[in-house]
């Protein structure tokens, strides 16, 4: 194994691949007076020399109902027969444990900024001997700057569903040999 070095900040230098069995992405957002949320389960992230890119195929979106699942994959939302991918790019900062990533997130096909924040853990080395760093983040995106509109008012005449999405990501990166 390669010998990991960090920068004068603490930030990770090499590649880091994601350990996606030990690691998620997922989506809340309000909806009525609940919320309402599901994972991507096909995604792949990396963190290059303090640089994390990841992307999701949005096609691999589960959530508790078939019928919700169907919806967000139409045009109304993801539309992910014209665009199945979301990515996310940017560049890491780390204060400690906690961390803010300064980047772009794609969806639908527009990029917009975004800043990802949370804390991250290690480098440490597994009982396998293979070094992990962990990060655990978040971020809110205002889903109608990637053009899904949709919504249905509520007897009240609010709309069920907010704007605001929470996409958090929870990551085990593992350093790969030199």
């Amino acid at each position: 194994m390669s010998t990991i070095i960090e920068t004068e900040t603490g930030i990770p230098t090499g590649t880091w691949q994601a350990d996606t069995v030990h690691s998620s992405v997922a989506f809340e957002v309000p909806y009525a007076v609940a919320t309402f949320g599901g994972e991507v389960v096909d995604f792949d992230a990396s963190l290059t020399d303090g640089q994390l890119a990841g992307s999701a195929r949005i096609e691999s979106i589960q959530t508790k109902e078939e019928n919700l699942q169907a919806h967000l994959l139409s045009p109304e939302f993801f539309d992910a027969e014209r665009h199945p991918v979301v990515s996310f790019a940017g560049a890491l900062k780390r204060d400690g444990d906690a961390v803010e990533i300064d980047g772009e997130i794609t969806i639908k096909g527009i990029t917009r900024p975004a800043v990802l924040k949370g804390t991250i853990v290690g480098p440490a080395v597994d009982h396998f001997g293979a070094t992990r760093v962990g990060l655990k983040l978040q971020t809110t995106v205002d889903r109608t700057k990637f053009d899904m509109n949709w919504n249905m008012p509520l007897p009240s005449g609010e709309p069920a569903l907010s704007n605001e999405v929470i996409l958090k990501a929870e990551l085990t990166l593992v350093a790969q040999e030199a």
